[in-house]
């Protein structure tokens, strides 16, 4: 598997764009990250190790990177946009209790394998997926 740099440098060059070290910055925070992110949670923590990048770069670069496949945006509440890296990684999926908001992670090898036998079917590739499970958890 190439690296993701190279991944998302071929992407670049594909849409006219160029690889710049504010783009790297982003792409090296993003790969540091464990799970799940906010882009307003990752551009503080870029700030805090000392990186200089401005809200609009950081917004770009995320679609970018969507648009690429190297991340994929997760829906949790409906309310805010959460990403996770997806490239090179098994999916991770959730659960998400609609009354206290809790949220629990998961990977599934049933799943994974439900989604290949799904796209084996129609004659596609399978290269991600993402579920999120809305559920009452016993907690009040």
């Amino acid at each position: 598997m190439a690296p993701l740099c190279s991944v998302f440098r071929r992407y670049l060059r594909s849409q006219d764009l160029k690889y710049t070290p504010e783009r790297a910055d982003i792409l090296n925070a993003i790969i540091e990250e464990d799970g799940l992110f906010e882009a307003e949670t990752l551009m503080d923590s870029m700030r805090v190790s000392g990186y200089n990048v401005s809200k609009a770069t950081l917004y770009r670069t995320v679609k970018l990177l969507r648009e690429a496949g190297i991340i994929q945006e997760v829906m949790i509440d409906g309310k805010q946009s959460h990403y996770q890296l997806i490239y090179g990684r098994k999916p991770i999926d959730a659960m998400v209790c609609m009354r206290t908001g809790k949220r629990i992670e998961f990977s599934s090898d049933e799943l994974i394998e439900w989604r290949n036998t799904i796209c084996k079917e129609h004659g596609w590739e399978p290269v991600g997926h993402r579920v999120v499970i809305y559920a009452l958890s016993p907690e009040e």
